[in-house]
């Protein structure tokens, strides 16, 4: 039992800011209360009234895939086919990537990563815990929170510059669209095929053995619940997409959105969920030359679902509160900037049933702040982890850039 007394708590369960003991048990939240006694055999830790929050939660990243700084080099895009729906990241992630340490030193407990943005369909994302951080022996089972959490999907000029300068499809937004609507169409007429013949299996009729194809297996189960996380930078590929997902009855997320706060109504008409970012860089490609730090709070005021992300490496993720700082001081409320990085992001990549607030029953992965997430000095004092304590600042200590190791 691990007991955490006087922490100036902010749960993301309605405990904003107030004193409050948290017990942990085996791994998990156990109880949250005004004051809890320890009892013999407890390891107790003194928050001393420092702010007590979750593990912040990068919801978009390609750590661990990219492997900066590492031999293995880059398994971001698979660019050799513009539909790639059975790709897992889990089974490129380098848990030894230094990246991960400096995401555990910063406060951040949960990286969602996967693969890159060069496929009209690119695979599954996985959500992974910085454990390795602390531990570069450990493998990637010891770290993965959720293996398969989301498909990712990207429209825009990615796919386009990947395969068009080449002479092959797509080379305009229209075969994008039309490419990513044939595979949907594939796949949904793969899963009731599938579903037809799980009927007669539990029936016990005799019937064919059914031809399993990986990809449409994999890209079926988005018939079945399974979110999309689609990569649209401008206006015109957010609609795209909305108008794709709503033909296909998909779940799904609009991701990076560079342009969200000119189409407010839109989002909200659509009940559209946005994951934006990353915000914290120059405008390097045309399609976002319109993005804006304004776009957090906007979305704020307007009550749109939505999270913030580094897509490291395109920022590092010690970027992630660093952006946050920033979007803040463009109108995003404190409290809203960390819910956008806590349970908001959990929420959007289905993983709020174990991260993202500090409720019984859910995982402890928690921070103690010596200096609040969103100050210009930031620290993360402790950083625990599964209820283990990953990371302890020492006083004096100085952190170290992973890009030079």
């Amino acid at each position: 039992m691990l007991l955490i007394q006087n922490c100036n708590l902010v749960d993301m369960a309605g405990t904003f800011q107030e004193k409050r003991d948290l017990l942990i048990d085996g791994g998990k939240v156990a109880r949250v209360a005004p004051s809890i006694r320890a009892e013999e055999g407890w390891e107790v830790i003194d928050a001393a009234g420092r702010l007590v929050t979750p593990g912040i939660i990068d919801p978009h990243s390609h750590l661990g895939v990219s492997s900066v700084g590492t031999i293995e080099g880059n398994d971001t895009n698979e660019s050799t086919s513009p539909t790639t729906p059975g790709l897992r990241a889990i089974d490129a992630i380098n848990p030894a990537d230094p990246a991960f340490g400096v995401a555990l030193r910063c406060g951040v407990t949960t990286i969602v990563t996967g693969p890159g943005s060069a496929n009209l369909i690119g695979g599954t994302f996985a959500a992974v815990k910085t454990v390795s951080g602390a531990n570069p022996n450990l493998t990637l089972e010891d770290c993965v929170l959720k293996e398969e959490a989301v498909m990712k999907m990207a429209l825009g000029e990615n796919p386009k510059f990947a395969y068009g300068r080449r002479g092959k499809n797509p080379s305009t937004r229209m075969m994008s669209a039309a490419l990513l609507r044939e595979q949907l169409m594939k796949a949904r007429e793969y899963h009731q095929k599938w579903l037809e013949y799980q009927k007669k299996v539990e029936a016990g009729e005799d019937t064919e053995p059914f031809s399993y194809d990986l990809g449409m297996h994999s890209l079926m189960r988005v018939f079945e619940g399974m979110n999309c996380k689609m990569h649209c930078h401008h206006a015109v590929d957010a609609m795209t997409a909305i108008r794709v997902a709503e033909e296909f009855g998909l779940r799904y997320t609009l991701e990076h959105f560079s342009d969200c706060y000119l189409l407010v109504d839109e989002i909200k008409a659509h009940h559209c969920r946005v994951i934006i970012g990353p915000l914290f860089y120059g405008k390097n490609k045309l399609e976002s030359h319109r993005k804006s730090l304004a776009s957090a709070g906007i979305l704020e005021k307007n009550e749109i679902p939505f999270s913030v992300m580094t897509d490291c490496g395109v920022i590092p993720v010690e970027g992630l509160l660093t952006q946050m700082a920033l979007l803040i001081k463009h109108g995003l409320s404190w409290k809203g900037a960390l819910e956008a990085v806590t349970i908001s992001a959990a929420k959007l990549n289905d993983i709020d049933d174990r991260v993202g607030s500090l409720e019984p029953g859910k995982d402890a992965d928690l921070v103690i702040w010596n200096v609040e997430p969103f100050a210009t000095m930031s620290e993360a004092g402790v950083v625990i982890i599964n209820g283990k304590v990953q990371h302890e600042k020492k006083e004096g200590e100085i952190d170290v850039d992973y890009q030079g190791l």
